[in-house]
């Protein structure tokens, strides 16, 4: 589990962001990324993270979660599979790869 007090810190920093609505599309396009896509059953809110991004048009993806978003190893199957449905992929980084230096 995460750190609790950084979770609160991350919401607090959130408020007055719209959030995007979870469609029928997005819940498709994120099974297509579980089954048989890259990413792992147990990690499926992850799927449907990245698919609603991409339904809705998002240019990025800012996370902290390498395991299965922001990693070099998933990233082209799961472009691949958002193009493949007619959704163009948000780019999935860290907030520090997008930090200017």
């Amino acid at each position: 589990m995460g750190n609790r007090a950084l979770a609160m810190r991350r919401m607090r920093a959130l408020r007055g962001i719209p959030l995007l609505a979870v469609t029928a599309e997005a819940v498709g396009l994120a099974g297509l990324l579980v089954r048989p896509g890259p990413i792992p059953e147990r990690a499926e809110v992850d799927a449907l993270h990245i698919a609603t991004a991409a339904v809705h048009g998002i240019d990025y993806l800012l996370t902290w979660n390498c395991r299965h978003i922001a990693n070099a190893l998933m990233r082209s199957r799961i472009e691949a599979l958002c193009r493949s449905a007619g959704f163009e992929p948000p780019i999935m980084c860290t907030p520090e790869e997008l930090a200017e230096e």
